[in-house]
């Protein structure tokens, strides 16, 4: 190995991977993904579609997740930096309805794989932010849940500087909060 470095996290899955970088004055060369590396630390994921968004300051993206195409997700950021968040949703987990959030930026070139079953959101805090992302399956249009980002139940520590103006889609202001998500999975499974 040893062109990764890989972080684990207090929620099992969650893994913050930060690539071997060489530069010169020419500038630098890393691998952003091969395979064999992330396999031999525990990422054993074949991924099938990659996207890529852009973002002005005080967007905030999520909390998303897919409801029956689950997706496997390695993200990063390509410009400026954001502030990434993963919930853990999966059911009898130690940590269910437990968040980690790490710094993503093209400056520190660091990674965030978040698993199935876990909700994932954003929120840019540089002028501007490319956020790409690989997923283990294609995007279902008809697919996607939400939890609410505000939701003092999850109580997710979001860095929103003073007078930052949160810009988000009507859907992400409108979803549940995590007692709605977990009272109707109970539903569903009975």
């Amino acid at each position: 190995m040893g062109k990764i470095t890989v972080e684990t996290c207090e929620i099992e899955g969650l893994k913050v991977i930060t690539p071997a970088v060489f530069g010169d004055n020419r500038g630098y060369f890393m691998e952003t993904y091969h395979y064999e590396d992330y396999k031999e630390a525990g990422i054993d994921q074949i991924f099938v579609q990659d996207n890529q968004s852009s973002s002005v300051k005080g967007v905030l993206r999520g909390l998303h997740f897919q409801i029956k195409y689950p997706q496997d997700k390695l993200v990063r950021v390509i410009a400026g930096e954001v502030f990434d968040v993963a919930v853990d949703l999966r059911p009898g987990s130690a940590t269910y309805g437990k968040w980690h959030g790490v710094i993503l930026s093209a400056e520190n070139k660091k990674q965030f794989f978040i698993p199935k079953n876990f909700a994932h959101g954003f929120l840019v805090l540089s002028d501007y932010a490319e956020f790409s992302y690989k997923c283990t399956d294609f995007y279902h249009p008809n697919d996607e849940g939400g939890i609410l980002w505000s939701d003092p139940e999850i109580g997710v520590k979001w860095p929103i500087p003073e007078g930052m103006e949160l810009v988000m889609s009507d859907k992400d202001k409108k979803w549940n909060g995590f007692s709605a998500f977990t009272s109707a999975r109970s539903t569903s499974e009975a």
